[in-house]
Order: structure tokens, then C-alpha cells, then sequence
């Protein structure tokens, strides 16, 4: 078919449906999307909680528990020993289809009814503050993670270890304040870098090492202010550079975001990709809207997506999966999974599903089933029944849409409604990526969930704190700390925080002062540092007169590439 505008039914802009998107709906014979492209993130996004924790008891075993769920949600919530226990099963809520009623309603029902998981932690010792991490040791409030090791307050870290505030890492280990760097170890606020060893202030930085305040660095060592040193005058000048000083480390990252302005920025970060545009991404061959991820093939508005082909509209998804689309959270052998939630692994021909795991195969509808096959609404069928009540359902969702408190219309071929989340619009990662304050949520009919007032009372304000790491004694480990924001900003600020004695450890092995802002807050300052999940068209500002080029390439019309 040929190319395609149309008005989002949600934010009522433009956006165009590409001869390459049709023929991926063809394939998987769905429908063409109503919403645009950053439309249906947010809403994929509104399904998935990173960081928001909850202390309350299992529903089950009533033992006290982390969740990412609140006490105050309508359905149970089990701990991963009873969640994956024989003492329940999903079938038990199984409910047959009403055709006097949307489909989505009956979901909606469903939901209210069926047992889910506290946390997606697997594999792990010691990260009981966690959430969306594998694989793990010793990790403290890590979240959308695998296989690291004593970290702490960082998110979307890989094989990694001794991190603290990261943002972003592969392959890093005693890194602090550092985001989208791979390959790295002794790094303090800096940013996209790789192969590096021992940065300061540094961005864009390559093979490199013993660098200070400098960017675009390319094999390079003991540079300081981005000047070439002798090993000798570059330690001279470093002991001059106190960063375990407060005062001096925000008089340092003032200078460090002058830097940011004035260096040159490549127009996107990539490595080994053919035919494909995008962002932060490596080995892709054909895609379109790519950010973050690596190893794909034929894949289209993703975000975070590793070892995929031929999907679409994925975000949180790896590991060899093939054939999904507007899914949020999948992989490890998934297979077409449509419309759906947390399918995994080993999940296939799936669709308007949440949380079902373990080699489930053919549902539609369902909720926190594992290992089984041809159910509807957590009711099992034989396979004929199955297939032939399917075939009646979506033609009854076009028939009998779903319509949302703005009067959204959903037929069959459109993920989830917001409103339908388990979430609070600010307990999901859609208010990272798309933040919306109270009352602009309200207006759109998201839920939002009011911060909780502390129980506890704060024992010191940072103005109180010392400026420098070594005047910090241990009591500082008994002090509640007033976090500066002081819950006036939108970033779920929790008002106060504690040090813990790993990180306490960790902030005087690398002359580090203490933080003043509590982890919420941390996080987001992070979060608005990073560009947006956006592209646009626009000139090179490459000029032969002002910047020596290393490689030759063509001008026009004059100076300009």
C-alpha cells in the first residue's frame, strides 16, 4: 500500500503509516493504528512500573512483602513462592465470554479478580528493593536490570558492578553518576562513553583514560579542559580537583554543562546498522524509530528491544523474539504476541494478555496463566473451540468497541486504555518518558495516586550536612535527611531518605559527598539529561571553515555538508 497520513484519535496530530508499516500489518493481518506512534508508547508505557515500591502483605501467605502494587488495588497480589506455588491456579477465575458486553469490560472484570506478581525479580540475592531485574547480587532500589552486582539507586544497568546513580551501563563497574556508557570503570559524571578508564566531567569519550572536564575524546589520556598534559602535570593539576567537596562538585557540573553546550554532538548514536534510523542503538539492519537496543532486524518503533525481528511497536522486549507487536514487556522466544502485557517467556500466539509466562501458547484475554494453552478470559477450551470463539471475539470488539471516559474508541487492533493500568499514570514509566502533572493526568482520565505522607519524621536537613565526605561520621547512617526538592517538584519526590552503610562506603572510596536529593528526585535529574525518544530533520552544522574534519565528505552548497 501506498504511504498514509492520518489523525491520532488521542493528541489529534498527523502522523503517517509508512508502505513498510502496512506490510507488517498485512503480515500479521491486524488493522492500522489510530494512535500515533509517540501515542502508543506512552500508552504501552502506562502498563509497566519500574520503581515505584510498596510495603504491604501477600495476599496469600499474608507475610509482609516489597510489591509494586498497593495495598489498595482490587485484585491479590501474590510473593514470587506463592505466585508460582500449586496452592492457586489462573483457571479457577476463568469466566466465559459475554457477547452483550465489550470485550474490554470482561477483561476489565477479570483483572479485578486474578492473583499478580509483587515484583519480576529472578534469579537474585539481596535485591529485595528491586524490581524488572535478573540475575542479580546485592543490588539496592535497581531497577529494569541483569546480572550486576552491589549497585545501587540505578536503572537499566547490564552486567555490571559497584554502580551508583547510573543511568544506562554495560559492562561498567565503580561508576557513579555516569549514563549511557559501556565498557567503562572508574567514571564520575560523565556521559556517553565507552572503553574509557577513569573519567571526570568527560562526554563522548573513546578508548580513553585519565581525563578531566574534556569531550570527544578519541584514544586519548590525561587531558584536562580537553588540553593534552604530560602524566606528570596532569596528576599536579588533578590534585587541585577536590570532588569529595559538595560545593565543588556543583561548581564542577555547572562547568561540565557549559561543556555540554559548546562540544559537538553527533546526530545519533549508532554502531553497525544498515538502512536504519534512530538512536543509542547497534546491529540493526532495517529499522525504523529504533532507540536503545541492539541486534535487530525488520523492527519499527521500539525502545529498549535486543535480539528481535520483524516487530513493531515493542518496548522492554529481548532475547530472541519474533513477530510481536504493540507489546509492552517480552522476549526470550516470544512469539506473535499482540496487544498484550509481560509475556515470557517462551510465550507465543498470545494476544490481550497480561502476565502470562512460562511456555504459554494460545490465549487471548487472559491473566497470570503459566503453561497453558487455548484460553479465553483464563477459561479452557480444546483447540477448535478456541479458535473459532476467537475468530467470533474480534469481530465482536469491532462490532461492540470499548469506549474510555474521553470517549477513545478501541476495536479490535488497539492496545490496552490507560485507564485499564494496574498503575497510577505516576507509578508507571509513561510519567518518566511523557510527565503530566496531577491535573493534566486527571484531564486525559489516567489514574494518579497521591504521594503517601512519610511516617517517619526527618532528623536533618542538607544544609546541615557537611560539604566535604571526610567530615561525615557514621552516625549519618541513624539521620533521616530532608531531601532538598522537599516534594515540591513533579518527580515523585519522597520528601526525605537514609544512607545505607554500602553506599556510605562507596561515596568515601571515591571521595564522593553525600547526595542532597532523595533517589526519586536523583533519578529524574538523571531522566532530563538524556534526549528524547524524537527525531527530526534538520542541517549539518558540519563547516570546513570552523571544524577540522578527520574524513573527507561533500558540501553544499557552500561550507555546509
Amino acid at each position: 500500500m501506498n504511504q498514509e497520513t492520518k489523525t491520532c484519535r488521542n493528541c489529534q496530530s498527523e502522523f503517517i503509516i509508512e508502505p513498510e508499516d502496512f506490510d507488517f500489518y498485512n503480515k500479521i493481518n491486524v488493522p492500522s493504528p489510530t494512535f500515533c506512534p509517540a501515542c502508543r508508547l506512552q500508552r504501552r508505557l502506562a502498563w509497566r512500573n519500574d520503581r515505584t515500591l510498596y510495603k504491604r502483605k501477600c495476599s496469600l501467605c499474608k507475610e509482609e512483602i516489597i510489591a509494586m502494587y498497593s495495598s489498595e488495588v482490587a485484585f491479590p497480589v501474590y510473593c514470587r513462592s506463592c505466585w508460582y506455588s500449586d496452592k492457586w491456579g489462573g483457571l479457577e477465575y476463568g469466566q466465559g465470554y459475554n457477547f452483550s458486553l465489550s470485550f474490554l469490560e470482561q477483561f476489565k472484570k477479570l483483572m479485578h479478580t486474578v492473583p499478580r506478581l509483587a515484583l519480576q525479580v529472578d534469579n537474585c540475592v539481596n535485591c529485595d528493593y528491586t524490581n524488572q531485574i535478573v540475575d542479580s547480587k546485592n543490588c539496592y532500589l535497581v531497577s529494569s536490570a541483569s546480572d550486576n552486582e552491589d549497585c545501587m539507586y540505578s536503572h537499566r544497568i547490564l552486567n555490571s558492578k559497584n554502580l551508583v546513580d547510573c543511568f544506562l551501563l554495560l559492562k561498567s563497574e565503580n561508576c557513579y553518576e555516569s549514563i549511557e556508557c559501556w565498557d567503562c570503570s572508574q567514571l564520575i559524571f560523565s556521559e556517553n562513553a565507552a572503553d574509557n578508564f577513569n573519567l571526570l566531567f568527560c562526554y563522548d569519550a573513546r578508548g580513553s583514560q585519565n581525563c578531566f572536564m574534556s569531550s570527544n575524546l578519541r584514544l586519548a589520556s590525561y587531558h584536562f579542559y580537553n588540553q593534552k598534559l604530560s602524566s606528570q602535570e596532569f596528576k599536579k593539576r588533578m590534585k587541585q580537583i577536590d570532588t569529595g567537596s559538595y560545593k565543588n562538585i556543583q561548581h564542577y557540573r555547572k562547568e561540565f554543562d557549559g561543556l555540554l553546550q559548546k562540544n559537538i554532538h553527533r546526530y545519533s548514536n549508532f554502531k553497525n546498522v544498515v538502512n536504519s534510523v534512530g538512536d543509542s542503538f547497534s546491529n540493526a539492519k532495517n529499522c525504523y524509530y529504533f532507540f536503545n537496543g541492539a541486534d535487530a532486524e525488520n523492527c519499527r518503533y521500539c525502545l529498549f528491544v535486543n535480539d528481535a525481528k520483524d516487530s513493531v511497536d515493542i518496548n522492554n522486549g529481548c532475547c530472541t523474539m519474533e513477530l510481536n507487536y504493540e507489546v509492552c514487556t517480552t522476549g526470550v522466544k516470544a512469539y506473535n504476541i499482540k496487544f498484550s502485557v509481560d509475556t515470557w517467556p517462551e510465550a507465543r500466539n498470545i494476544s490481550y494478555s497480561d502476565c502470562c509466562r512460562n511456555g504459554s501458547h494460545d490465549l487471548f484475554g487472559c491473566i497470570s496463566l503459566r503453561k497453558k494453552s487455548y484460553c479465553i478470559l483464563n477459561k479452557q477450551y480444546n483447540r477448535q473451540e478456541y479458535e473459532k470463539l476467537r475468530e467470533k471475539i474480534i469481530r465482536h470488539m469491532n462490532d461492540m468497541p470499548y469506549t474510555d471516559k474521553k470517549n477513545r474508541i478501541y476495536e479490535y487492533g488497539e492496545f490496552f486504555p490507560a485507564e485499564l493500568s494496574p498503575f497510577a499514570y505516576n507509578e508507571s514509566v509513561a510519567q518518566e518518558y511523557f510527565p503530566l502533572s496531577q491535573e493534566q493526568a486527571i484531564q486525559q482520565n489516567y489514574g494518579w495516586r497521591k504521594i503517601d505522607k512519610p511516617r517517619y519524621q526527618p532528623t536533618i536537613e542538607t544544609d546541615a550536612l557537611p560539604d566535604h565526605i571526610k567530615d561525615v561520621n557514621d552516625d549519618i547512617l541513624d539521620q533521616i535527611i530532608t531531601c532538598a526538592h522537599k516534594g515540591r517538584c513533579n518527580d515523585q519526590c519522597t520528601t526525605a531518605f537514609k544512607i545505607i552503610s554500602d553506599e556510605l562506603n562507596f561515596y568515601r572510596r571515591m571521595n564522593l559527598p553525600l547526595p542532597r536529593l532523595c533517589p526519586n528526585c536523583r533519578h529524574y535529574e538523571r531522566f532530563k539529561r538524556r534526549k528524547p525518544i524524537k527525531l527530526w530533520r534538520r542541517q549539518c552544522m558540519c563547516d570546513y571553515k570552523v571544524y577540522k574534519n578527520t574524513r573527507e565528505h561533500k558540501h553544499r552548497p557552500k561550507g555546509r555538508c
